[in-house]
């Protein structure tokens, strides 16, 4: 049920952990969720170094970010109609044991078709705990003007992950095992998301109590405005994709393999920066407006990427790319609160993210091949493409993200005193 409480005109970060309960789900939900972000830089490490082939490791890794893609949103979907904790607990006992098998296949030296298969399982379990969490924060603060803000603060804490994971997994693999980045992966996915499961009292409605409110159920997938924004999440995800296997080849290129990282992190911390940022700005442009700035920034900055031939400049470009793409991020997650009725949240929230893993998926395959025949400058090419089409899209089809009226309502209600822009 969304807060009836006044807000400030500029409301921040400190009232937003002041909700009632939401250090209850936070402190879970940010361990949980540490693992997502060192299974692809694991899986790519661990496959290059027992094949020898950038390609095939992103290939498997490719195939894990297709199989979480599709089966996300079907997760997010069971999520809304039988509860957080029903969907979540077998799926990390199921992720902990297909990540077990892929590490064992692989060292081993099982054949390619082995790896693949492996991989399918691990990626349609991976915990959706970011947008559970997200389903969490639109349940207490659905209507009122702290949503940008609560948007805004889990994406800074889902950067700061992708700072910590990546370094994490690259240190494990590089300074201790090849496999000690997917080990601890698992690790943290078992106990984080048994622990996050166990919150029930913040969970949000579902099945009976869901289906009960005013809105229809439908599906997420049905209204035009996700879907263009399904768009823009994939050219997001070529973005990750991209640097994540280009950053290795170059490192691998400039012989300082220890360098990947710690390039990374710094792309990632540019991500968390400009989050932390966004937080705190009341916005006197809507949000539609937001959006097209910011992913134009981000196209610009990673149409760039592939002319770095050099860990300081390649570095500064990464923090650039990771400044645009926290503005991004957040207003689609904005937006898309807007769009969607509340029995569709979870499912809406995993589009999203699957999306991104979807994108990071292709991306990992092609600037694999790519950076296999041609060298890291050439993989850094396809951030430039995806995000290029990702924005031709978000422009033609930009009328389609109008927020729903209940919405807009919702936004100017009463006791909340806070002008609402609305495009």
């Amino acid at each position: 049920m969304a807060s009836t409480v006044n807000y400030d005109k500029r409301p921040g970060y400190g009232q937003l952990l002041r909700t009632p309960g939401a250090l209850s789900f936070l402190l879970p939900g940010f361990a949980a969720r540490q693992p997502f972000a060192m299974l692809t830089i694991g899986i790519v490490l661990l496959v290059q170094h027992t094949t020898g082939s950038f390609g095939s490791a992103g290939a498997v890794a490719a195939v894990t970010g297709v199989s979480m893609a599709l089966f996300a949103p079907q997760s997010g979907k069971l999520a809304d109609r039988f509860g957080q904790r029903a969907v979540l607990v077998p799926g990390v006992l199921i992720h902990t044991a297909s990540v077990s098998l892929l590490v064992a296949l692989a060292l081993t030296g099982a054949p390619l078709w082995a790896l693949f298969l492996a991989a399918v399982p691990a990626g349609a379990s991976v915990p959706q705990v970011g947008p559970m969490v997200r389903a969490r924060w639109a349940a207490k603060l659905d209507g009122t003007p702290l949503m940008p803000t609560a948007a805004a603060f889990e994406s800074v804490t889902d950067e700061f992950t992708f700072v910590v994971g990546p370094v994490l997994a690259t240190a494990l693999c590089t300074g201790v095992h090849p496999a000690a980045g997917l080990i601890t992966e698992a690790a943290l996915t078992l106990v984080g998301g048994l622990f996050f499961a166990a919150q029930r009292a913040t969970q949000p409605a579902f099945g009976a109590a869901s289906a009960a409110s005013a809105e229809p159920r439908r599906s997420a997938l049905s209204i035009p405005g996700v879907r263009v924004l399904i768009v823009a999440f994939l050219g997001i995800g070529s973005v990750f994709g991209g640097m994540q296997v280009s950053l290795t080849a170059f490192t691998e290129e400039i012989g300082n393999p220890g360098a990947n990282g710690l390039l990374y992190g710094v792309f990632a911390a540019g991500n968390m920066l400009a989050g932390i940022a966004m937080g705190t700005v009341a916005w006197k442009i809507g949000p539609r407006r937001r959006l097209i700035l910011g992913y134009a920034g981000l196209t610009v900055a990673a149409s760039l990427l592939w002319t770095a031939h050099s860990v300081l400049l390649l570095g500064a470009l990464g923090l650039v790319v990771g400044l645009c793409i926290a503005p991004a991020l957040i207003t689609g997650y904005t937006i898309v609160e807007t769009l969607i009725p509340a029995s569709a949240r979870t499912e809406a929230f995993t589009w999203l993210t699957g999306a991104v893993a979807l994108g990071q998926a292709a991306a990992v395959t092609v600037a694999g091949r790519l950076a296999d025949a041609q060298g890291s400058s050439a993989g850094f090419l396809v951030p430039m493409a995806g995000t290029v089409l990702a924005l031709a899209t978000l422009l033609a089809l930009r009328s389609r993200l109008r927020p729903r009226e209940t919405s807009r309502v919702a936004a100017r209600g009463i006791g909340h005193r806070v002008p609402v822009a609305v495009d």
